[in-house]
């Protein structure tokens, strides 16, 4: 599955792997829109950069599959933010993201960026009569800031609704060619960007105060490093894993055969739907994107796309679906994204993570912060994204629901495994059994064909869970997934799994 702003880049593999030793000022690990854009403002600014990517293209996992919305409105956020807060933290997260949307116009005008960028009006939305408070309550927090907003009984959506919030002069684009102008910038200023160079480990150079990074075919040495993996491979010193879960949202792209509208709409409260339109193949269609729950819960069915289909053919009954897609994006227990230092104790090592599904103006924050850390200036956003920040976190909930099902999945859970016998599991299934007191991952493809792998992550060691829909072996405990043969697809884990030979256990 690929989504319809991958598949319109698919052809530009213009880079290569890593095969040799090479030094440089400043390593990013991660060819996303966070590690783009941090090369970009780095080689602009003069400095040696290397790229190192372990996909085969550019903007492959979250960057390449988001909704393509560029807004600072987070959906009902601000309200949030000065209760939870204070007022002056929720004006500067606004500035901040109300900058990014200048600075992306900017990086598109000044490179000639062809990426189908548009200006339109970002909305938030409920049909539910009991809702109307919390977006009135929005309302009145962003105007307290200084922000125009407006509150509404009417949109240009093909439905009645109960209220919204509306943000002017947001934006959308293409990503994946809005990060291709990135990495022609970057490349043809004099920078390297490698792909299916996949970073194992990072040393201590001896011979300087720099950083090894090893990867299978060669070595980088760097001053810097910039982690830009959408999830930190590295658990510790980090330990970023105690602070962030993922969460999985799917996508479709349609063709109504209709007039659309105009606008960029999300509603309020689950089950999440967003809107917006594209351009493709000299036609106007729609993007649906939503039901999303925490990454590793099992899945059965494709349900998920059904779900926003439905949703769809209920407006437009002849769609036809163009592509589906789904993907992963990290959410701090505070719904603040990490920017900054990765930790105390490995000086010039940076990170940007926690996006909470906005990453498009959070990794133009994140990628100017740590220019600006990199290149010795002051940041005035840098202290609401503090990555080493540490307070009471308000919601309680949330942090005892992932220790909860951390504990679960790292201990418990293993002695809970039904006995299912591989003669069970249906075609084009997969399922734990538990063979000779040893738990198996257990996989059978349309023809019958067994494949058998350790279902252990390889990141700290949860229990996976079988996902039907993509056929992936996914974490529950911070969302790594790999697919049927065991190979490592999503962070934080970075290796592949164990295969199983059935033989040895019979």
């Amino acid at each position: 599955m690929s989504s319809i702003w991958i598949d319109s880049i698919n052809s530009n593999k213009n880079f290569s792997e890593l095969k040799e030793d090479i030094s440089t000022d400043i390593c990013i690990i991660g060819a996303g829109l966070f590690g783009l854009s941090t090369g970009y403002y780095l080689t602009k600014a003069g400095k040696k950069v290397a790229i190192l990517e372990r996909e085969p293209n550019i903007g492959l996992k979250t960057s390449g599959n988001t909704t393509g919305k560029i807004t600072s409105q987070h959906g009902l956020f601000y309200d949030h933010l000065i209760k939870d807060f204070d007022e002056k933290f929720a004006k500067k997260y606004l500035h901040a993201n109300e900058q990014a949307i200048i600075n992306i116009k900017d990086i598109i005008d000044n490179n000639n960026i062809d990426c189908d960028f548009e200006w339109q009006d970002n909305y938030v939305y409920t049909t539910k009569l009991d809702e109307v408070p919390l977006i009135e309550s929005e309302v009145s927090a962003v105007n307290k800031l200084g922000f125009k907003a407006e509150f509404l009984t009417e949109t240009n959506l093909p439905f009645k609704i109960s209220a919204a919030i509306k943000f002017p002069n947001q934006a959308q684009f293409n990503c994946s060619k809005y990060m291709l102008g990135l990495s022609s910038y970057i490349t043809n200023f004099g920078n390297s960007i490698y792909i299916n160079t996949n970073v194992q480990d990072i040393a201590k150079d001896s011979k300087s105060n720099g950083y090894i990074l090893v990867t299978p075919s060669a070595n980088v040495r760097a001053k810097s490093i910039v982690i830009a993996t959408h999830y930190p491979f590295l658990s510790v010193p980090g330990f970023y894993f105690t602070k962030m879960y993922q969460s999985t949202s799917y996508a479709i792209a349609v063709d109504t055969h209709s007039k659309l509208f105009d606008g960029m709409y999300i509603n309020v409260t689950p089950p999440i739907f967003s809107f917006r339109t594209a351009s493709y193949n000299g036609k106007k269609i729609l993007i649906v994107v939503g039901v999303d729950h925490k990454t590793g819960e099992a899945i059965e069915n494709d349900s998920h796309y059904a779900e926003l289909e439905n949703e769809v053919r209920k407006l437009y009954p002849s769609s036809e679906v163009l592509f589906r897609w789904n993907t992963e994006d990290c959410i701090s227990l505070d719904k603040i994204p990490y920017v900054g230092e990765f930790s105390n104790i490995m000086p010039h090592v940076y990170i940007g993570t926690g996006f909470k599904k906005w990453g498009i103006t959070s990794s133009n924050i994140s990628a100017n912060i740590i220019a600006d850390k990199i290149l010795g200036k002051s940041n005035k956003y840098y202290d609401i994204f503090n990555s080493k920040r540490f307070g009471f976190i308000k919601n309680r909930w949330e942090v005892k629901n992932m220790v909860k099902q951390t504990a679960n999945s790292l201990v418990f859970e293993k002695f809970k495994i039904p006995h299912e016998a591989i003669s069970n599991i249906a075609y084009d299934n997969g399922a734990i059994v538990n063979l000779n007191g040893i738990n198996v991952g257990i996989y059978k493809d349309t023809d019958g064909n067994v494949f058998a792998l350790k279902p252990y992550c390889s990141h700290l060691g949860c229990l996976l869970t079988w996902n039907n829909l993509d056929k992936t072996w996914d974490c529950p405990c911070h969302g790594s997934r790999f697919d049927f043969m065991g190979h490592n697809i999503y962070n934080p884990a970075n290796k592949s799994l164990e295969l199983i030979d059935l033989n040895d256990l019979y």
